[in-house]
């Protein structure tokens, strides 16, 4: 026995050291670039065809074809990888979805390419660089870690790679070659990917596909050392491989026999699915977040184009017929991708698993094979088997909940591994089945009629859940998922949702395939499958179902008519290229089309230029403004008798004053409302500056009861804070009248002291007495840490309706986390956030949203790919009160009720995109209003447009915090400023006195 058992133990060694040398190069290439490297695999594949070749075709010695593959083929290939694939996305600063693309399509092109050159066969007679004893190729294992380790650590190269890891833009800075870093850790991984081939080939069937999958399912040895730590990784691939080998001694009986056989002959793909599921996910800097890009529109008469062809094969005959009955097949399972990756934003790898289990089950269950259900006819089994598989898709769907991009993409590929493993390459649960297809459709003509019939079904489907409320809420998420759950999206629910309805679509697909083809082929469903149909999906448009229609075609077709492995290669370049191309392929050509299509320059006739000098008489040139752009709908300027309107660049009039007339500040700070030489401001009960207006002027309500602007009698209307801004019009001159309730130096009752002076600075800006109500929001004892980093020590914070709240302070002062905490983002270690008298502490940003408690962000949390009448529908449809008027409402309120409410949010101005943001808030009716840096940038011009809106919020009754750099802002705008420090707040009151004290305290 111990001899076995030492025997076992060597065996192990063996296959844990190859699994090692996975780990190394994995972990070294994720350090240097920050791209986990999916083509690893085939990299490794390649490198042991390459030495075969070598070797066995050509005759080379053996030590002269391993030193050109190892030493000049593997590292070669990663170079070029780096310099050309990589390098390119990094410089025209790709998101992290297409750097992970790039690196299935990689994948995907390598298999191609080796099933063209070698065919799809498998070879056994790969040949064996080092004996088959675990000494020799542990003692390389451990060579290579040591020599990575004393590198990283000892080595100037070693502090470069390092210092490229934290920060490659500060190691930039700092004169460091961060494309040299990058490559030689290219170069090293693909040199350990080409070892480990070599290694393994000659003990493991070499196929293009099977030896990639095999090294892609030890990359949980990566994944449990955090993708840093290379001792860690070789520990743990060690141990995997010794207790392999130890459990394939035990020989269970009974009817868990087969399955637990199952567990200890894959125990490293066990490992990748507690890797991926159980362990904290890695990779938080490569979140996939979408690009901000509108949708690419569908070629018109495509779908008229894709009828017909699909309407084609009909009159085929012959095996052209029976290749044509995979197509539409096919469609269905891409169209499942469709809905989740394209429609929903997550990453999906795992959809051949489910499209595999529609087809298992519909053979099960039309064999009367399947446990607790009778025989059923095929059609009926399908059905059955749809509704089975659809809430597995929860087996990815929860992960995702807390996962995005990379550790998401490994949780669903480890699930389409351990679903392969485990279930179809298993006797117990496929051996001796067939599957026939329904009754009345056994031809392959009616059979085909059949498939597009559900073909159409399922694109209707997808066509729904693009619709309406769902579709909305669904592209929002895939935009901004942090911004979906400020707007009142039940993001979570949503991910279930879709990663739901997409193991039905594939189940359904896959089922309609198996039928097809007349038989369950587990390798159709293989998970190598699921990484091209993703890379298929995601290059000819992941969110177009003509898109689906077209990467099915083009699989079937071409693996059909060709060598197989074509579509894999082309499918493959294409991916390479998609930082290249995001749009797709038919956005590349529709754009090129465009820039070489001649534009003429539109010229008048000489009847023409006599009409328009007719039409358009020459005026003035008129005197230029101070100031920049106001945007529309959103500011509040008036003017005194007489002044023109001076139109601004953006289309904007501003007032040009006239003589003796000086621009006074409006009680929430902004700029802009002109007012003769002399007439005073008279304070408020509340303690805000009221205007005494000119003789004859009258005076206009607010919405909601505050008293506004006044303005001349005839003159055109002045907006009042908030309000949409009326065109104006040049040269008209109103006469002046004056309120009769306002004369200068009146008081008004219960003020003890004198009007301010005509012209106040921030720092004398009055503020309003203590609300007599009750606080709406309230923070207690917030504590939160981060490592041993104390962000917030024992908060407090009163939010009151009709106040605005504001926070200063210098950076790393925790205001940023405590605006967290009480937007819900972030869970305090300690304390409360009460919501009228409500705990809310525990609940995620949607739910606060549902309550009335909005978030604004400091980057723009708008939706690209939906306009911007959609943004704010999305607002109005998840929030507090939903109110079908709420969106017309406030789009009219900001000023976004023209043409611009028909264009997508992508490629919009900062300003017109802050105003998005705020109009979505807004048509959510909100109770209260968290603000993370509004006024970033923004221009001066907006910057007031924006505080007279957020000041008409406050005297809405809505309770405003904002957290802000700009002082000048702060100062104009709020009533309350706390001043954070250390993660305490060591300072408030008013804005003038805090301010003031602030600036003393910086000049000492």
């Amino acid at each position: 026995m111990s001899s076995l058992t030492y025997d076992l133990a060597l065996a192990g060694l063996s296959v844990g050291s190859a699994a090692a040398l996975t780990g190394i190069g994995l972990i070294v290439t994720y350090r240097a670039t920050g791209v986990l490297n999916f083509a690893h695999g085939a990299i490794a594949m390649v490198c042991a065809y390459a030495l075969r070749q070598c070797v066995v075709e050509w005759g080379w010695p053996l030590w002269l074809g391993a030193a050109v593959t190892l030493l000049v083929l593997a590292p070669g290939l990663g170079v070029a990888l780096e310099r050309f694939v990589f390098r390119p996305l990094s410089v025209l600063g790709a998101d992290p979805a297409q750097t992970l693309v790039a690196s299935i399509g990689v994948f995907v092109l390598l298999v191609g390419g080796a099933a063209l050159l070698w065919g799809q066969g498998a070879r056994d007679d790969a040949p064996e660089l080092v004996p088959d004893e675990p000494w020799g190729q542990l003692a390389v294992v451990l060579v290579l870690a040591a020599g990575v380790a004393v590198v990283v650590r000892r080595t100037r190269f070693g502090r470069e790679l390092r210092a490229v890891v934290d920060d490659r833009r500060l190691a930039v800075l700092g004169g460091i070659d961060a494309d040299r870093v990058a490559a030689a850790g290219w170069a090293f991984g693909s040199f350990t990917a080409g070892l480990t081939g070599v290694l393994l080939a000659p003990y493991v069937r070499l196929d293009p596909y099977g030896l990639p999958l095999l090294v892609m399912e030890v990359v949980a040895v990566a994944v449990a050392a955090r993708m840093r730590s290379l001792p860690v990784a070789v520990v743990v691939a060690l141990g995997i491989g010794v207790a392999q080998s130890q459990l394939t001694r035990l020989h269970p009986s009974g009817w868990a026999g087969p399955l637990v056989q199952a567990v200890a002959t894959n125990l490293f793909v066990v490992a990748l699915l507690v890797a991926a599921l159980v362990l904290p996910g890695v990779g938080a800097r490569d979140a996939l977040p979408r690009p901000a890009s509108a949708r690419v529109p569908t070629p018109p008469g495509a779908w008229i184009v894709a009828g017909v062809l699909f309407l084609l094969p009909l009159g085929l005959a012959g095996r052209d017929l029976h290749t044509s009955v995979q197509v539409p097949a096919l469609a269905v399972i891409l169209l499942s991708l469709v809905v989740v990756t394209g429609r929903g934003g997550q990453i999906s790898l795992g959809q051949a698993a489910y499209a595999g289990l529609g087809a298992l089950f519909t053979a099960l269950l039309a064999a009367g094979r399947f446990p607790a259900l009778p025989r059923l006819p095929e059609l009926a089994a399908l059905a059955v088997a749809v509704v089975l598989v659809a809430p597995l898709g929860l087996l990815t769907g929860w992960p995702a909940i807390g996962r995005r991009g990379l550790a998401l993409a490994l949780a669903t590929f480890a699930v389409g591994v351990g679903v392969s493993r485990f279930v179809f390459a298993q006797p117990y649960a496929t051996s001796g089945l067939t599957l026939g297809r329904p009754a009345g459709f056994a031809g392959d003509r009616a059979y085909y009629v059949l498939e597009l019939l559900l073909l159409a079904g399922a694109l209707l489907a997808v066509h729904a859940l693009r619709r309406g409320r769902t579709g909305r809420a669904l592209a929002a998420m895939r935009d901004h998922e942090a911004g979906a759950q400020a707007a009142g999206v039940r993001v979570p629910s949503l991910k279930l949702l879709a990663f739901v309805a997409g193991a039905a679509l594939a189940a359904l697909g896959g089922g309609m395939l198996g039928m097809g083809l007349r038989a369950f082929d587990a390798a159709a469903y293989d998970p190598v499958r699921g990484l091209l149909w993703f890379a298929a999906v995601v290059v000819l448009g992941a969110d177009s179902a003509l898109g689906a229609l077209a990467a099915a075609a083009l699989l079937v077709g071409l693996d059909a008519g060709t060598r197989g492995g074509v579509a894999a290669a082309l499918i493959g370049v294409l991916a390479v290229l998609v930082g290249r191309f995001p749009g797709g392929p038919y956005e590349a050509l529709r754009s090129t089309a465009q820039r070489l299509r001649p534009h003429p320059t539109p010229t008048l006739t000489p009847r023409g230029t006599a009409a328009r000098a007719l039409l358009r008489p020459p005026r003035a040139e008129p005197r230029q403004p101070r100031g920049g752009p106001v945007p529309t709908g959103a500011t509040g300027v008036s003017r005194a008798d007489g002044a023109p309107g001076v139109p601004e660049p953006g289309g904007a009039a501003k007032r040009v004053e006239p003589a003796g007339a000086t621009k006074g500040a409006e009680p929430g700070g902004a700029t802009g409302v002109s007012r003769p030489t002399g007439a005073p401001d008279v304070p408020e009960p509340g303690g805000a500056a009221k205007r005494v207006e000119p003789a004859g002027a009258t005076k206009r309500a607010e919405p909601g009861g505050a008293t506004g602007v006044s303005r001349p009698t005839g003159a055109p209307d002045v907006p009042e804070p908030g309000e949409a801004m009326p065109p104006s019009r040049p040269g008209t001159a109103p006469p002046a009248e004056t309120r009769p309730e306002a004369t200068p130096g009146h008081r008004e009752p219960g003020l003890a002291h004198p009007a301010p002076p005509a012209h106040p600075t921030p720092s004398s800006h009055p503020t309003r007495s203590p609300a007599p109500t009750p606080p709406l929001l309230i923070a207690r004892r917030l504590h939160a840490r981060y490592g041993g980093f104390t962000a917030l020590d024992g908060v407090d914070l009163e939010l009151f309706p009709g106040r605005v709240t504001a926070v200063v302070g210098p950076n790393g002062a925790g205001k940023s986390t405590l605006f967290h905490c009480l937007a819900g983002t972030l869970r305090p270690d300690r304390g409360a956030v009460l919501l009228g008298g409500r705990d809310i502490t525990a609940l995620p940003p949607h739910a606060r949203t549902r309550l009335g408690v909005a978030r604004s962000f400091q980057q723009l949390a708008v939706f690209p790919s939906l306009t911007v009448a959609e943004n704010v529908r999305v607002g109005a449809e998840q929030g507090r009160e939903p109110d079908p008027a709420a969106m017309e409402r406030t789009l009219r309120l900001l000023g976004l009720d023209g043409p611009v409410r028909a264009r997508p949010a992508a490629g919009l101005p900062t300003g017109t995109l802050r105003r998005v943001e705020l109009a979505r808030i807004l048509a959510g009716g909100p109770r209260v209003l968290l603000l993370d840096e509004p006024a970033a940038g923004l221009d001066t011009a907006e910057v007031d447009a924006l505080a007279r809106v957020l000041r008409a919020l406050a005297a809405d009754g809505t309770a405003l915090l904002v957290v802000e750099h700009d002082l000048d802002l702060v100062a104009g705008l709020a009533d309350v400023v706390h001043v954070m420090t250390a993660g305490r707040i060591v300072a408030s009151g008013p804005p003038g006195r805090v301010l003031d004290a602030q600036g003393r305290e910086a000049g000492r």
